[in-house]
């Protein structure tokens, strides 16, 4: 027999003819987390969880993993127990770096004192008629989450305000049906999650292989016979006899107006964005280690570019995240992109044709210079952030040109056959998450139903 459904109050989603539907803010309440800084942050104490967590790979949004969790002073207790959660609570960033994590939020899933922490806001279920951890699956979907994208607002950063969660609507079965999906869903993405967690352990072994043979090979070069002498620097250690030491500044092109800095501060907004034109680069289209990603570039016109001529780039322009829980995120301009500009975001180095960019774009990659930005992000009490000063004065290894260019040549050869498996793996691991999320999709909607919701009905009838 065909089960009869009826509209959802999401456009184009249907659902069972029993299932309810109601605007978020009826379910639940509102509060903030903490208003604290990094400077905040101890070693041990009471359990505190910011948007940074919330944006962490180690989220899955059903469960707290423990790497999430950072600890402030106990004497929050006495003055900030409104931004304390409770099992159930959900905490949301309240702003994201990119589209993807807007709606990201932790599902408090345990007794402990816990609070929100700093750019986030708690969700709290005002009754007991509901089954968070069933809202904590729906809360992963795009049929969910696209509501809020829909409205957000942020060029550089998205806000999200309590008022766009609110207004959410959000799918409401009866709660002994909630709690059957929840525990199914529970059973089978726990399988899942173990496939997954597999490749990406794969993947996490492969890159830092990756990362090394970069670190190894930029500090030491190809020649292991030479003579080596002590670069100065502890954590550069010994390198080749005729290398040198030096800062970026050194480095960079005489010639050029601009040689270092950073993009666009503000003129551009979201609505200046086009379909083509001239490329406008933003910290999402770098990467760790991959060059630019051209996925989700965007465009401005002639026009526009004109506005910000300053921070105009050229092919082998150096780029580097400055801000963010992506700092250090990398890419090198590639000849396809003659001219193209980017945000106030993103660093920008140019150096002379004396130097061979391809291998400084190793070096950026490396962690000569990722230890660098994480002690600079260390001294910081707010978000990091890597300063123009910062980024002239990072310290950076420099052979002959000739090695530079044999130093890049090789890696473009290795990275790539390390990068071929780690894409593979990749692919992998994103049809099993496509496969999980279209799972929690079907379940969370109705489209299937789970053999053991379906008892609530006769139970509620004896």
């Amino acid at each position: 027999m065909t089960e009869q459904i009826r509209p959802s109050g999401i456009d184009g989603l249907n659902i069972p003819t029993e299932w309810g539907y109601s605007r978020f803010r009826k379910l639940f309440t509102f509060g903030k987390g903490l208003n604290i800084t990094k400077e905040n942050l101890i070693e041990d104490g009471v359990p505190v969880i910011s948007y940074g967590q919330v944006h962490s790979k180690t989220n899955t949004g059903t469960s707290i993993n423990d790497t999430m969790i950072r600890f402030v002073s106990e004497s929050f207790l006495k003055t900030d127990k409104q931004a304390l959660t409770q099992k159930g609570d959900f905490i949301f960033a309240d702003t994201s770096e990119d589209l993807d994590g807007v709606g990201n939020c932790a599902f408090i899933d345990r007794t402990c004192a816990i609070f929100a922490g700093y750019h986030s806001i708690i969700a709290h279920p005002k009754t007991k008629d509901i089954f968070p951890k069933y809202f904590a699956y729906q809360f992963l979907t795009d049929m969910w989450r696209s509501q809020i994208r829909a409205n957000v607002m942020g060029v550089k950063v998205f806000s999200i305000t309590q008022k766009l969660i609110r207004d959410t609507t959000v799918i409401i079965p009866d709660v002994n049906e909630q709690k059957a999906i929840a525990d199914y869903l529970d059973a089978q993405c726990t399988k899942i999650d173990s496939v997954a967690a597999d490749l990406e352990k794969q993947i996490d072994l492969l890159q830092k292989y990756k990362k090394s043979l970069i670190t190894e090979t930029v500090t030491k070069g190809l020649d292991k016979s030479v003579p080596m002498k002590n670069s100065g620097i502890e954590w550069i250690g010994e390198i080749p006899l005729d290398w040198k030491v030096s800062r970026i500044k050194y480095l960079i092109d005489p010639n050029h107006p601009y040689p270092i800095g950073d993009g666009d501060h503000g003129i551009i907004k979201a609505d200046d964005y086009l379909d083509e034109g001239i490329p406008y680069i933003r910290v999402l289209n770098l990467t760790w280690g991959y060059g630019l990603n051209m996925d989700s570039i965007v465009y401005i016109s002639k026009e526009m570019n004109a506005q910000i001529k300053n921070s105009e780039l050229k092919p082998n322009d150096l780029l580097i995240a400055k801000t963010g829980a992506t700092i250090g995120k990398t890419a090198i301009v590639p000849n396809s992109l003659p001219i193209s500009n980017t945000t106030s975001h993103v660093g920008k180095i140019t150096l002379p044709t004396s130097h061979d960019a391809k291998y400084f774009y190793y070096v950026l990659t490396s962690d000569i210079i990722q230890k660098q930005i994480q002690d600079i992000s260390a001294m910081q009490s707010t978000r990091p952030e890597l300063g123009i000063d910062g980024l002239k004065n990072m310290v950076v290894v420099v052979p002959t040109i000739s090695e530079q260019q044999a130093i890049s040549q090789y890696l473009d050869k290795h990275c790539a056959a390390v990068d071929e498996i780690i894409k593979a793996k990749n692919e992998q691991l994103s049809v099993i998450n496509t496969q999980k999320m279209a799972l929690i999709y079907e379940y969370v909607t109705g489209k299937k139903r789970v053999k053991e919701a379906a008892q609530w009905q006769s139970k509620a009838v004896n």
